[in-house]
């Protein structure tokens, strides 16, 4: 049974329907072995000020979810965010216009993060969160379908 593109993206819509909901997979799939401060290398941590963000209990430095990911400084929602990630890895020709006539967003910020997001599946260096995040997206969506 072959199944479409759009009922893939409903399925994702499904999945992933709020912000805490993306932000959560992304701190799973961030810290899964474990949080460990950029500053000082000390593994404690309590709950940050915003959402899923970290706080090293030695040096007092916080991390946010999106903090040396691609998503990094990301002024769009975080599941439309995800979802041009989404988009791009399983319609690898989607045009930028059609992003952004499916999300709701100005063409030019759309084509900006796609960019951002091809550059980063591109590089052999920071693209391990990007494929974690990218599977975790497919087998959700994929687990909704069936």
């Amino acid at each position: 049974m072959k199944i479409d593109f759009n009922e893939k993206v409903t399925a994702f819509h499904r999945a992933f329907s709020d912000e805490n909901k993306c932000l959560k997979l992304l701190a799973d799939l961030k810290w899964e072995q474990g949080f460990v401060c950029r500053k000082c290398g000390h593994t404690n941590y309590c709950k940050g000020k915003s959402p899923y963000s970290r706080r090293c209990t030695r040096c007092k430095a916080e991390e946010s979810v999106t903090a040396h990911t691609v998503f990094h400084h990301c002024k769009i929602p975080m599941n439309k965010a995800l979802e041009i990630a989404f988009l791009i890895c399983i319609k690898p020709d989607i045009s930028s216009y059609e992003i952004s006539k499916r999300i709701d967003l100005r063409h030019m910020t759309c084509y900006s993060f796609q960019k951002k997001i091809i550059n980063c599946r591109d590089s052999s260096i920071n693209n391990k969160l990007l494929k974690k995040v990218i599977a975790s997206l497919n087998s959700t969506v994929n687990a909704t379908l069936n």
